[in-house]
């Protein structure tokens, strides 16, 4: 039996045969919006933490991790980057890194589900850390897949920080072949589209492996790269995507550390770019055999 006295308990069940707990000491809100269950909850380890679903989105002890390795290596990889889009990002935590980035003219973010959004603004304030008020940032509520398909705006950046294409997501539709065709289509010559790409651990990859053979039919070129996330207590995949991704040289590196520097970085630089992107040989052998794509 749990040994955490004076706690709650939440327990999400992540795979089949599998399941985390956490230890709540308060329940901040919960509700249900038009889109999925949502709540904000506290841990005596990962502190505050939003819940989607019954699933674990960011906690505060460790979001910066997610956060940085989501945003800056395209950032670092596209050099200057003026324009960026984020698909998602309820928490407004990627919206505060995309605005560390020198030069940053203009940073949209496109949410679905104005009810979390709004809950994360009251109750994860700091995570935001007042990007939602920056006269560079746009907040669209309303449908990701539906502005990617009517805007005739171009982005160095664009960012997928969406749940996984799961049948039950409101995300599902964002995770095609013709919809990454779409994402590319909005790129400025020499962009880059860097999603979250679920679970990469040696015993819950598939769903991760079937994303990149997806991404693989819509990019030229994707580098699949990954960092442990403690509080989602497994290896997290990501992947870069453009016209000619460049993520394993030296000059990768070395633009990694000049941009963590430039934005001072927390999490991400040169070495944490090297461990992300140099994947264990079950990943490279996921890639390989994979062929199913998501339609």
């Amino acid at each position: 039996m749990p040994k955490t006295e004076n706690s709650q308990w939440y327990v999400e069940q992540v795979a089949d045969g599998e399941i985390h707990g956490h230890a709540l000491t308060a329940t901040l809100v919960q509700g249900r919006s038009s889109f999925q269950e949502y709540a904000i909850v506290v841990s005596p380890l990962f502190g505050k933490m939003l819940v989607l679903d019954g699933d674990t989105q960011s906690a505060a002890l460790d979001e910066r991790i997610y956060h940085e390795l989501l945003v800056h290596p395209a950032c670092a990889a596209r050099g200057a980057v003026r324009r960026a889009l984020i698909l998602g990002g309820a928490e407004g935590a990627s919206l505060r890194e995309l605005l560390k980035v020198q030069g940053m003219v203009k940073a949209t973010m496109v949410d679905i589900d104005g009810v979390v959004v709004d809950a994360c603004r009251r109750h994860l304030p700091e995570w935001s850390d007042g990007a939602f008020d920056d006269p560079r940032s746009e907040l669209i509520v309303g449908d990701a897949k539906a502005y990617i398909e009517n805007t005739d705006e171009h982005f160095d950046v664009i960012l997928g920080d969406l749940t996984e294409p799961l049948e039950d997501s409101p995300s599902y539709g964002l995770h095609t072949v013709s919809f990454y065709k779409k994402i590319r289509e909005r790129l400025s010559p020499g962009g880059f589209y860097a999603l979250q790409a679920s679970m990469a651990g040696p015993h819950n990859h598939a769903t991760h492996a079937r994303m990149i053979a997806t991404l693989r039919a819509a990019f030229p070129s994707v580098a699949p790269y990954s960092t442990y996330v403690p509080a989602f207590d497994t290896e997290w995949g990501y992947a870069l995507c453009g016209d000619d991704v460049d993520a394993m040289s030296d000059a990768a590196s070395s633009a990694a550390d000049a941009h963590a520097k430039a934005c001072a970085l927390r999490c991400y630089d040169g070495q944490t770019h090297r461990r992300a992107f140099n994947l264990p040989r079950y990943l490279r052998d996921a890639y390989e055999r994979e062929i199913r794509v998501f339609e």
